[in-house]
């Protein structure tokens, strides 16, 4: 039984990868959808399918979380159309290149802490106010092990999603004395197009990375965030780390050799 059914949910970053696999997942849940991501063609067939499967209300909204005026037009068209959402999934995000932080790009800093970071401030200030006048709610930041382990050549990647781990643990103490409840889902590899944006397209080295094991899928992420939205309302699962069971930490990854 769920217990979301009914219930409204904000996913960003929805066009693809884990994004849209929450939001079919939610939607299979019984909740309606506002789905945000830059791609808006993306997201009108997304949620085509998903109201016909489901018959789910679902609004789209091309936005881009770096662009703190179109999140708070975004948001505000929300409550105004009468919607407060109940769920909050804070996913969008990337990785942008890899290498030594001393030869490291400035523009691909400047994309991952602009992502990563401000665009989870941006959505979580305009939409999280409304969330406590309506003394309801749950948000879900989308982190990853690599803000709990750093790796080589992951520095800046690895600084935005430490300090998503930081920004979960000072909303939900912020949060202390409402009912909303703030949970961290911390995804291990995860195949999707994340791999394809950070080697800017290169599939031969996306390839590469995920040679010789099983890596979570988009839905496996899904599934743990279902089961986090869906506990009871007094309980609330702080930070949930999620990896492939060939995977045990950013440096321990169990490759089986080619037949």
């Amino acid at each position: 039984m769920s217990r979301i059914a009914g219930k409204f949910a904000l996913v960003t970053g929805a066009s693809s990868g884990i994004g849209a696999a929450c939001a079919r997942r939610l939607a299979a849940d019984g909740a309606h959808l506002a789905l945000w991501a830059r791609r808006a063609d993306r997201l009108e067939a997304l949620a085509a399918e998903l109201e016909k499967a489901h018959g789910t209300r679902v609004s789209t909204a091309a936005v881009d979380v770096r662009d703190r005026a179109a999140v708070e037009r975004a948001a505000a068209a929300l409550v105004a159309a009468g919607v407060v959402p109940d769920i909050l999934v804070n996913n969008a995000g990337l990785a942008a290149g890899l290498a030594k932080l001393h030869e490291g790009d400035p523009d691909d800093w400047d994309r991952m802490i602009d992502t990563n970071l401000k665009g989870l401030l941006y959505v979580s200030r305009a939409v999280i106010p409304h969330m406590v006048r309506a003394g309801r709610g749950h948000i879900v930041n989308i982190g990853s092990i690599a803000g709990h382990q750093v790796y080589p050549m992951g520095n800046v990647y690895n600084a935005s999603k430490f300090a998503v781990k930081a920004l979960s643990e000072g909303m939900s103490v912020d949060l202390l004395g409402t009912p909303l409840r703030v949970s961290s889902v911390d995804p291990g590899h995860v195949r999707s197009e994340f791999a394809s944006v950070r080697y800017a397209g290169d599939e031969a080295r996306v390839d590469t990375l995920y040679q010789g094991f099983r890596p979570l899928s988009p839905d496996d992420v899904a599934e743990v965030v279902s089961y986090v939205v869906n506990a009871p309302e007094h309980v609330t699962l702080t930070d949930v780390i999620v990896m492939p069971t060939a995977q045990r930490s950013v440096h321990h990854i169990h490759r089986e050799e080619p037949a």
